[in-house]
């Protein structure tokens, strides 16, 4: 039963918490929803779900979904692509000054940040570094012994191509972009998280949650709901071991960053520049311990900004559309959190039936990118309309910049 309320939200009754959802005026999916009440029937859930409006069915628990708990956490509501977020750094760069051909720029980009996968990420995978370069080599030394530590404990989470992944792209949603703002200065903005190393760390403690249900007999309505108490080894070590993926994470966006930067100089195709005027680097699929409602919980967003008064967040749109440099309004309903982007309308495998060559050709216009079928799956007719889903959470957020994409790189 979902009850109308003259809020910006709507409420999903339950017989357990309610859910609050962000959603009106975008697509919400019998399946998220489905998933969003089995999530709400947990024990230790504080006040109620809240939900965003890029909200699609995930695994487990739903992307878009801010779930604070009490004395547990369930590693599925953060997922295996730990420390996900967005990067955007300003430059003093404008678009007079811009190429009238793009294209060597985005070579440019992807020559220097490892992007795809190949190989099945073996040892010739080309979207990992063969040789990393001295600065991730150096970033490396700083991760390494919390790593070592993670993985002496719990040794099948350890992943050989940790150092190999640092500073690259991957696939997917993830992207190198740069970007014209309303007053025509040039962003350069980039969506990735702690790759293979990371998503090896949450499948691990995924499945050791998993075990830990059947060793207690506690049968629940999904597996991937499987949790972790507090006061428990695995609680502790989870949190630990996530903690240091999203570090990873971090520094995998800055390193990004940085060899995107030196690239564009490199070109001389761009008159000399100066970058991080502004700069924004927050996660969006990550684990973080919070006050909310006088009470100390754990909040897992999971498609989802932290949004507190005043703090900058990203809110990226499609392929061929708009973005967001956003200013949190600290709203205490939504636990403090926003969107994580326009959300999936439908899953890679429709968008591939439902869109041709020549829709994604149309639909990315004036954008220098792939204009390919192996990119079919993120063109922009595959995820809601980022305007309406602005639009359903403004009592969440503020728009202090609005960036458009004149170029695209894609794994």
């Amino acid at each position: 039963m979902t009850t109308e309320t003259t809020t910006a939200y709507k409420i999903l009754s339950t017989d357990h918490v309610p859910i609050k959802a962000w959603t009106k005026g975008v697509p919400f999916e019998a399946e998220a929803e489905a998933q969003l009440r089995r999530v709400a029937a947990l024990p230790f859930i504080h006040k109620w779900v809240a939900v965003m409006p890029d909200v699609h069915a995930g695994m487990g628990a739903t992307v878009g979904s801010v779930i604070a708990s009490k004395k547990a956490v369930i590693p599925a509501a953060v997922g295996v692509d730990i420390g996900c977020g967005m990067m955007a750094v300003k430059t003093s760069l404008r678009a007079e000054q811009l190429p009238d051909d793009l294209r060597p720029l985005r070579l440019a980009i992807e020559a220097a940040v490892p992007h795809g996968r190949t190989d099945r990420g073996g040892a010739n995978d080309r979207g990992a570094w063969g040789e990393p370069p001295a600065r991730h080599a150096a970033a490396w030394a700083q991760l390494a012994p919390a790593y070592q530590a993670i993985v002496d404990k719990h040794q099948t989470a350890g992943l050989a191509q940790r150092v190999n992944q640092l500073g690259t792209l991957g696939t997917g949603n993830h992207f190198i972009e740069l970007c014209l703002d309303e007053a025509g200065a040039l962003w350069v903005m980039l969506h990735s998280g702690s790759r293979g190393v990371g998503n090896r760390i949450g499948t691990y403690f995924i499945e050791r949650a998993k075990a830990e249900m059947r060793r207690w007999w506690i049968n629940l309505p999904d597996a991937d709901l499987s949790y972790l108490p507090q006061g428990s080894e695995l609680f502790d070590d989870y949190l630990h071991a996530v903690s240091w993926a999203q570090d990873y994470a971090r520094t995998n966006r800055e390193l990004m960053m940085h060899a995107t930067i030196d690239a564009l100089r490199a070109t001389d195709l761009l008159p000399p520049f100066e970058a991080h005027l502004e700069a924004v680097n927050c996660h969006h699929n990550y684990v973080s311990r919070e006050s909310h409602y006088d009470e100390s919980v754990i909040v897992t967003r999971k498609g989802a900004v932290r949004a507190r008064l005043g703090e900058l967040g990203i809110i990226p749109g499609s392929m061929g559309a708009r973005s967001f440099i956003v200013r949190g309004k600290g709203n205490p309903e939504s636990f403090t959190s926003c969107s994580h982007g326009a959300g999936r309308a439908m899953s890679r495998t429709k968008a591939k039936k439902v869109f041709s060559l020549a829709d994604h050709e149309a639909a990315t216009a004036g954008v220098e990118c792939r204009k390919d079928e192996d990119v079919i799956d993120e063109t922009p007719g595959a995820y809601k309309a980022i305007d309406d889903v602005m639009a359903a959470q403004a009592d969440l957020v503020e728009v202090v910049y609005t960036l458009k994409q004149v170029v695209c790189v894609k794994g």
